[in-house]
């Protein structure tokens, strides 16, 4: 019978090398919106207030008001409109939009299937694009969603706004709508009820029928 054939000297496996941190991401002052999470003196703070201030001939500000996430003190804080920002390295999950209760918002954590009650503080404006289906980006904080990301874009449906005006098309005015999740908004006066329309989540505002 033959024996078995002899191996050579084991080799030692190389120790698992920890993954490497997530790169800090920077954003200029101006990009800052409502439901951000940032560092701010060494510490994670929310966005709970975005005002774009533009005093004469002065450069042009970002008033804030900042919810320290460790602590729950707010304070507010003046950037300067060629500032940057770094946004908190957080642990990220896919949450999907369920349904709203009073002011409670219902998500299941698309990963664990976990079922998620969320505050409007904690949301920000995203309140205003949540359709049911939609996907997230949440952040979390020692184990607690702190902040969200919505899509780029978003299409919604108007379900409110005065009557369509012959030949508006070219005409260089807007008229408020109201869209499904109760958002009102300026929109060109050839928009109709039942239309649906994109909107741009990073300034609220309508970018075109679709």
């Amino acid at each position: 019978m033959f024996g078995r054939r002899a191996s050579g000297p084991a080799r030692a496996r190389r120790p698992t090398e920890p993954p490497s941190p997530q790169e800090s991401i920077v954003i200029a002052a101006t990009q800052l919106k409502v439901g951000n999470i940032i560092m701010h003196n060494g510490k994670p703070h929310r966005v709970t207030n975005v005002l774009h201030v533009t005093p004469g001939n002065w450069r042009g500000m970002v008033q804030t008001r900042l919810v320290n996430i460790e602590t729950g003190s707010n304070a507010e804080h003046r950037f300067r409109s060629e500032d940057k920002v770094e946004r908190a390295n957080m642990e990220q999950h896919s949450l999907q939009f369920s349904y709203r209760a009073a002011t409670s918002y219902h998500f299941m954590n698309t990963e664990s299937y976990e079922m998620i009650d969320l505050p409007a503080d904690v949301l920000g404006d995203a309140v205003n694009y949540l359709t049911e289906g939609m996907t997230i980006s949440a952040d979390y904080f020692e184990g607690r969603v702190v902040g969200i990301e919505v899509p780029m874009f978003v299409e919604l449906n108007v379900t409110e706004t005065t009557p369509n005006i012959k030949g508006a098309a070219v005409q260089n005015t807007s008229k408020p709508a109201i869209l499904e999740t109760g958002y009102e908004i300026k929109v060109p006066p050839y928009i109709e009820t039942g239309n649906r329309v994109k909107i741009d989540t990073r300034t609220g505002e309508f970018v075109e029928r679709v």
